[in-house]
Formats: C-alpha cells, structure tokens, sequence
C-alpha cells in the first residue's frame, strides 16, 4: 500500500537517472560483477556505469544507439551486454540475490515450492524463434517462469508462443533442480496438466483450477505471485514486447527485470 512513508523510501528523485544504481544498490551487486580484465588498456567507463546503461536501456524501451551522452556509448554498453549474456551472468547474479533475500526475511536460502505460468508477448521485426500462440491470439514468444511463493524469479526462459504450456514445463523444472535442488512442489493452471510436467522431475505439479462458478476475473490462490511478477517486469518498456533477435538476448533481459527488482529490495535494507 502507497503511503507517504512507502513514497519516500522508494522514491529515486535524488538520481541522475531513476535507473541509475544506488551506493546501496552497488554494494549489494558490486561483489557480483565479474573482475576487470588485466589485459588491454583500462576500463574507459566502471563497470556500475556501464550497468546503470544496460538498466537505462531496459527500463527506457530504447534501441541501443539512444543511449544518453553521459552514459557508456553504445559499442561499450552493448558489447558489455552482449558478454555478460553469454556468459550468463545475470541469471548468476539473480540466483545469488534470490537466495540473499530469502536469507533476509527469514527463509531458507533454497525454496521447496515453486509456481510456475507463463506469458505470452508479441515480437517485433527483428526475428529469432516466434510462433502463435491460438489460444491468445499472439504472434511472438512465451516467456515461461517459475517462481518462489513470493514472487522471486527462480528460472525464466523465453520459448516460440505456438509451444503448449505443458511441453515447455518440462525444460523449466529440469533445470530448476539444477539450481535449486530442494524444490519439490510447484503450483501450476490447468494449461500445465498432463504427464508431461507431471513426470518432467521428482517435482510435483499441483494444478490449481477455478472454482466452476466464476465468473469474470477472480484471484487464484498461490497463482497470483507470479503473475504479479509479470506485472512487475512489465513496467520495463523492454518487455512490453520482445524485440529480440536470440532468446539468449531475450532471456538475459528477463533476469536482468529480475535482477533490478532484488537489487532495489535489497538496498533499501541495508
């Protein structure tokens, strides 16, 4: 709830940017960031710099060669970009912050429930995988997500929209127990029923269903978390749409929606 207390603690009118990292946001991610190569000459631009640019792009919706005069240019925040997504740093740094902020309320670093949806966005001309998605009408990508029961992302993979919820379920889970070894229950709609989620792992897919007399829009229990973090991310004008050319570009910009949301969580508690 918005109250003049909340207002001011969220505020970020005191920043050049409202993109731009805190001392307390950069405290938190700083020891994340890989090191500075040793070879070559020096860095020109910091590395906090360079990811107030990435975040700046982001948030903003804007093509690369817009970037703002006072920000790394476009070769130096791209090429950045473009390094740390094949490398996968931001799912890296985003696992890190999940179980930080689990730590932080009193959780267990690792959660043992999940809930896992997806979302369907409409692509731009830029190409890359994309199908049709009949049931929402939508020509572009499904981003599948799985998250804790608080709404942090734990695995984000952007598919081709024409995929069943179901076939795309077994990917997510698998490689949820990669990372997070202890889940062993996730929530689910009824588009995620099937053997296929069912027998993906040793995960169990509760599917949670609407009671047979609504009518119109109701909330669902424990499902409501994740699609508040879709509304979450949605407030970066880059996810509003997916004008990527790769799913890897598409995916590191998911984790980094991710990634600024802890961060900011994180540094208004230190």
């Amino acid at each position: 709830m918005w109250t003049p207390t909340t207002r001011r603690q969220h505020s970020r009118a005191g920043l050049r940017y409202e993109t731009d990292l805190t001392n307390a946001e950069w405290a938190v991610i700083g020891p994340l960031m890989p090191a500075p190569s040793s070879l070559g000459r020096p860095p020109v631009w910091t590395m906090r710099e360079i990811l107030n640019a990435i975040f700046y792009v982001l948030r903003g919706g804007i093509a690369w060669r817009l970037i703002p005069k006072d920000l790394p240019p476009r070769s130096t925040a791209y090429g950045s970009f473009s390094r740390w997504r094949n490398e996968g740093l931001f799912a890296r740094i985003n696992h890190h912050l999940v179980m930080a902020d689990r730590e932080r309320v009193g959780r267990e670093a690792s959660p043992t429930v999940a809930v896992l949806d997806s979302q369907s966005v409409k692509t731009t001309e830029s190409g890359g995988p994309r199908g049709y998605d009949a049931g929402k009408k939508v020509k572009g990508r499904k981003r599948q997500a799985l998250v804790d029961t608080d709404g942090r992302a734990l695995i984000l993979d952007p598919q081709p929209a024409d995929g069943q919820d179901r076939e795309g379920a077994g990917p997510v889970l698998r490689l949820s127990r990669r990372v997070f070894p202890f889940s062993v229950k996730s929530f689910a709609d009824a588009g995620y029923a099937g053997d296929g989620p069912a027998t993906a792992t040793i995960i169990t897919v509760e599917i949670v269903r609407k009671p047979p007399d609504q009518v119109g829009f109701a909330v669902h229990p424990r499902r409501w978390v994740v699609e508040r973090f879709f509304a979450w991310i949605s407030r970066n004008r880059r996810l509003w749409k997916d004008p990527e050319a790769t799913r890897a570009s598409a995916k590191a910009f998911l984790y980094a929606a991710a990634v600024m949301i802890l961060v900011r969580r994180l540094g208004r508690a230190l």
